[in-house]
């Protein structure tokens, strides 16, 4: 593995643990506490708006693209 790739993959992997530690966390914390309302309030509404793009980028693939091309391999 070349140095560069090496402290590519370390940059990101520091990047995701230090999102994953401070933000999701966080908020996590936030809507144990105090509730899903409250989460909005704090991180405003891009925040929910990004939860639900991931959602329905993800069931799409899962429940719509991922079964066609299957049924397009079998018939």
């Amino acid at each position: 593995m070349s140095t560069f790739a090496f402290v590519a993959k370390t940059v990101r992997q520091n990047f995701l643990f230090k999102l994953y530690k401070h933000y999701i966390l966080d908020s996590v914390l936030i809507v144990k506490r105090a509730g899903f309302k409250e989460l909005i309030r704090q991180r405003g509404l891009k925040f929910f708006y990004a939860i639900c793009a991931y959602y329905l980028v993800r069931d799409t693939l899962l429940y719509v693209v991922l079964p066609y091309f299957v049924a397009r391999g079998l018939f």
